[in-house]
């Protein structure tokens, strides 16, 4: 594919290793840049006010099967293909987006939200027990493992039904689906056994409903049977959706904050003396390290003049650069890559915006000052592991790090 215009094109690395250096060059390229995405060209955009009039401008698609010309030759050999296959409400546009999200949207509104947040504690408590047990005698923790990845699929279990035996799974392929070091055919192995797992839990829900999202997912398809309401497609992929955007999300925040306090002793200290709350921390860190970093694809409808000169063409792709429009300073100022719980203009992008804006916004912001505020109160001298670099997740799409090894008492560290 030839790149959308002759302007040089930035190659995104697939490890996120150079995320901090590509979010700054995408800033200083301006508005929107050609970038390279796994061999796909696409138009990234890094400016806030240009990503927010874009995210909801109709003349912009979500829909890639209808709106992008090079939709057939590229996901037959792309390891991202399932980004832009799945037919749900992440892919969908106008009509159909809003009757996919309509099913989905009263597992998360206000009221089950709040209703979920003492099995949050609850699961949270758990997690710090078996936390507290494995640190026992000055043993590192990893916080990755044991608090920010289990407590998301908890509570997405919870939602959807999942029995135990299925989590692990769900967990395992999810990483998979955010990889962007997967061959093509790695990636087509990961989304089948994917799918072998949504599909069992298809068929035991239908044999045995439950008072769960998937119960009622099925229940709206086979009670229309004409395909109306759901089809068997958009039934896998929204379960599909569900478990992965509920789970790499919530992941990321949790272990980008806890990294980001730690890092930053005197932030946390704000927290802990009350000027700031846990929330500041998390909106900061929903800033300065949006979970999702870029976001795979939208596709223009019809040429879209775009400041600076650029015309992203009928059927060019684009990609919503959250990660550099967290830290554009023509909105963050001088001071956007710094970590401050204290900031006072704490608007960011990282849940999207307009239509698409992420329906499990609010359930993630419970998970992780939940976490957080239970962590830091049980074990108040928490430290990260001494010397040990973190190391971010093997993706391009997905930020936070790998592993998040910690000592419960920093005092016998440093004794």
């Amino acid at each position: 594919m030839e790149c959308p215009v002759n302007r040089p094109t930035l190659v995104l690395d697939p490890t996120g290793r150079a995320r901090d250096a590509e979010s700054a060059e995408l800033i200083a390229r301006g508005p929107a840049t050609p970038a390279d995405i796994l061999g796909v060209q696409v138009w990234a955009v890094s400016d806030p006010d240009l990503l927010e009039d874009l995210l909801k401008d109709p003349r912009i698609s979500k829909d890639g099967l209808h709106d992008w010309p090079d939709f057939e030759p590229v996901v037959a050999g792309w390891p991202l293909a399932l980004w832009v296959t799945a037919r749900n409400m992440f892919t969908a546009q106008g009509d159909e987006h809003r009757r996919l999200r309509r099913l989905v949207s009263g597992a998360f509104s206000s009221r089950r939200v709040a209703a979920l947040t003492e099995r949050v504690e609850e699961l949270t408590a758990t997690l710090l027990d078996r936390i507290a047990a494995a640190g026992e005698g000055g043993e590192p923790v990893d916080l990755r493992e044991h608090l920010a990845g289990p407590l998301p699929i908890l509570v997405i279990a919870q939602l959807l039904g999942l029995p135990e035996e299925l989590r692990d799974g769900f967990r395992q392929y999810v990483d998979g689906v955010f990889s962007t070091v997967l061959t093509p055919e790695e990636a087509e192995a990961n989304g089948l056994a994917f799918y072998a797992l949504i599909d069992a839990l298809i068929a035991s829900k239908r044999e045995q409903p439950g008072d769960d999202m998937t119960s009622l997912l099925i229940a709206a398809r086979d009670t229309e049977g004409d395909g109306s309401a759901l089809t068997e497609d958009e039934l896998r992929d929204t379960v599909m959706l569900v478990v992965s955007a509920g789970y790499e999300t919530t992941i990321n925040l949790i272990g980008n904050t806890i990294s980001l306090l730690l890092a930053h002793p005197e932030q946390l200290d704000l927290v802990r003396e009350g000027k700031a709350a846990w929330d500041d921390a998390v909106e900061e860190s929903l800033r300065l390290e949006a979970p999702v970093a870029h976001l795979p694809l939208r596709y223009a409808l019809e040429d879209v003049e775009l400041p600076g000169g650029v015309t992203v063409r009928r059927g060019e792709a684009i990609l919503a650069s959250y990660a550099a429009a967290g830290r554009h300073p023509a909105r963050h100022g001088d001071g956007a890559t710094a970590f401050d719980v204290t900031r006072t203009v704490k608007d960011h992008l990282a849940f999207g915006h307009g239509p698409h804006f992420c329906l499990g916004a609010q359930l993630a912001r419970l998970e992780a000052r939940t976490a957080l505020s239970a962590l830091f109160e049980r074990f108040p001298r928490l430290v990260l592991v001494p010397g040990v670099e973190l190391e971010p997740v093997d993706s391009l799409i997905s930020n936070g790090p790998r592993t998040l090894p910690v000592l419960l008492d920093g005092a016998e560290a440093t004794a």
